[in-house]
């Protein structure tokens, strides 16, 4: 509490003993005429005295017509109650009663003072806290941000070579402006980041400001709307008045599709509260010189929905495209986000990079912290290789749920349905390899098999498309071969919903259908709250619609026809994985590998037993007689 609040609630205080000194304690006394005792014992002889009530130093009597007199009692009187009796005047006793109660009288203003101090605080929260005035709504939220919360330069920032290169010339319009301006160039004004959440694009505006040394002014789009009219568009005016006296300067807008969305569009409308925000937001960008040295950047993962007014030369006049790193870009941030944590010798960034496609900046240094986690819970000083290794399965599968309690029928029914998508994916013409099979469960998820690609990949062949769809069907085959028909589980739900979605964009959206063409026909082109969207299913007549659920069922239908053609074909080693798995619960990419060719996986930390664990795993070419395992309901599980 600051010293502005104490002396507001100081004052208040003393506004309520004041009051509470002049009233005093008992209305009565306040009311009453002071006369002497013996006029009092005078009226109570001639019958004038309808009642009494005597106090420790105080004697209030009521006449019969309608007078209230006080007088003060001498200590240990008996006399008085002597003559109220012997002249037949009801009196009551109540000690205390001539004195100044402070205290009943504070009691009494309780309730009004829980009422001030309750309206008090709204009004603070509806200011948003802080010190600023009772009439601070429409001072701006931005935050000054300086060295001591931590400089970000440019070696701080990894994988964005190429938006780093873009944000240069910004850095050295701020330290030099005359460079620019004798030559007849002018800086653009806005800077708008673009790129997935994750990427580091706020990191890359506080570069900007690090390496140019100017203040950063950051605020979010979000703090420019409030529920009264007007009080974001004072905002924005005060934000740039600020700007103003710190110029050269950084003002950076955080989550701008908040405050920047189309006007007039979607299902609202209207000149509301947002649209006056970014109309005051556009007069202002629009109405400062460029030698004044305020250069404005904003980040948004959604540019499509921005309003055009604010993308054009003069506002947001040049966008940074702000994606996922590729390999390159990946290991140099692994390098920087390693730079304070104790390592194993182990460990190679190049390696987790190459096992970490279409990871963002954020999911890589997720990655780092969690594999320090792991190592610090396991005792250990240093993190090696396979801290790493257990944070990448986390992250892209989520994490173990050994505590979940599995039937023996659930297990082999998971074992088999697993190993089905992994042989599939082994035989299939064009696959990622596969990185890792699991039955333990994983999320929501009983089982899984994890393919991770050699190489970043931007797009996908029509063949790799096929393959896919045999491999995201080969579970729910796989429970067709082994238990028949009528003892196929849910299991495959989240396979079919997975299949269903891909051969639906092959037809709709990328041409893979000869009867359909190359017509675009999706149906997420747009967005419904921008009102993109709500007339668009009356484009597909309904014979087309007939023809696209045809050509999507076909396409799976062939899927499932080929994971069957692989398993049949391959049953021995769709047979050894299930086994394997059954054993060993979790395979690597390698494991499975060398337990096709007949040598089973070696795990010191599995002890020896009668069958022993090789004894477990059969031998590719021995084929063993299947046994009727039964099966149990399981959960979607994810190719």
């Amino acid at each position: 509490m600051n010293v502005r609040n104490l002396a507001i609630w100081g004052a208040l205080a003393l506004l309520v003993i004041g009051m509470a000194v002049m009233m005093g304690g008992n209305p009565e006394v306040a009311r009453a005429q002071p006369t002497k005792l013996s006029e009092i014992y005078q009226l109570a002889e001639q019958g004038k005295i309808a009642d009494a009530t005597l106090g420790d130093t105080t004697i209030i009597a009521k006449t019969t017509d309608g007078r209230t007199l006080k007088s003060e009692l001498r200590a240990l009187d008996m006399k008085t109650e002597d003559v109220l009796t012997q002249n037949n005047v009801p009196f009551s006793v109540k000690p205390d009663t001539g004195r100044n109660n402070v205290a009943s009288v504070l009691l009494s203003l309780l309730p009004i003072l829980l009422i001030v101090g309750f309206v008090f605080f709204m009004m603070r929260q509806m200011q948003g806290g802080g010190t600023r005035g009772a009439m601070s709504f429409g001072k701006s939220r931005a935050r000054l941000l300086t060295e001591k919360q931590g400089r970000v330069t440019f070696d701080d920032v990894a994988g964005v070579d190429e938006a780093k290169e873009e944000l240069q010339e910004i850095v050295e319009f701020l330290q030099d402006p005359s460079k620019f301006q004798r030559l007849g160039g002018k800086i653009p004004k806005g800077a708008l980041l673009v790129g997935p959440p994750g990427t580091g694009k706020t990191l890359l505006a506080r570069a900007v400001a690090g390496e140019a040394g100017v203040p950063f002014f950051t605020i979010s789009g979000s703090d420019f709307v409030e529920m009264f009219v007007g009080v974001g568009a004072s905002r924005v005016r005060d934000m740039f008045e600020q700007a103003k006296r710190s110029a050269p300067c950084i003002i950076f807008i955080d989550e701008i599709d908040a405050v920047g969305r189309s006007r007039g569009a979607g299902l609202g409308g209207g000149n509301d509260e947002r649209e006056q925000t970014l109309n005051q937001l556009l007069v202002e960008m629009d109405g400062f010189e460029a030698n004044e040295g305020i250069i404005i950047m904003a980040a948004t993962n959604r540019p499509d929905v921005l309003d055009p007014a604010l993308l054009r030369p003069g506002r947001f006049d040049r966008q940074v495209t702000v994606g996922n790193p590729d390999i390159i870009g990946r290991e140099k941030i692994l390098r920087v986000h390693m730079r304070n944590v104790p390592l194993a010798k182990d460990v190679d960034s190049k390696t987790i990079a190459r096992g970490t496609p279409g990871f963002s900046g954020a999911d890589l240094a997720n990655l780092v912290n969690e594999a320090a986690l792991l190592a610090a819970r396991r005792g250990k000083r240093v993190v090696a290789m396979q801290e790493f290794e257990d944070a990448k399965d986390k992250v892209l599968m989520g994490p173990e749920r050994r505590s979940m309690v599995m039937s023996e029928k659930e297990k082999i029914l998971t074992a088999w349905h697993e190993a089905g998508h992994a042989v599939v994916a082994m035989k299939v013409p064009a696959a990622d390899p596969v990185h890792k099979a699991t039955i333990i469960p994983r999320g929501r998820a009983l089982g899984m098999v994890m393919q991770l690609p050699e190489d970043d990949k931007l797009s996908m062949s029509r063949v790799e498309m096929t393959s896919r769809l045999a491999i995201i069907m080969g579970g729910r085959v796989a429970e067709e071969l082994k238990f028949g028909d009528d003892n196929v589980t849910a299991g495959a739900a989240s396979d079919i919903q997975q299949a269903t979605r891909l051969a639906r964009a092959m037809v709709t959206r990328w041409g893979y259908s000869d009867i359909i063409g190359p017509v675009d026909y999706g149906s997420d082109q747009g967005d419904v709250f921008l009102g993109q969207q709500l007339m668009q299913s009356s484009h597909i007549s309904e014979e087309t619609s007939r023809k696209i659920e045809e050509e999507v069922r076909k396409l799976i239908e062939k899927g499932k026809e080929d994971a069957r053609e692989i398993m049949t074909k391959y049953r021995n080693e769709w047979e050894a994985i299930a086994t394997g798995l059954l054993e060993f619960e979790t395979l690597s990419g390698e494991e499975i590998a060398n337990l096709l060719k007949g040598t089973p996986p070696s795990r010191p930390d599995i002890s020896d037993d009668d069958a022993g664990p090789a004894s477990a795993v059969p031998v590719i070419g021995k084929r063993k007689k299947p046994k009727d395992d039964g099966i149990g309901d399981v959960e979607p599980n994810p190719a």
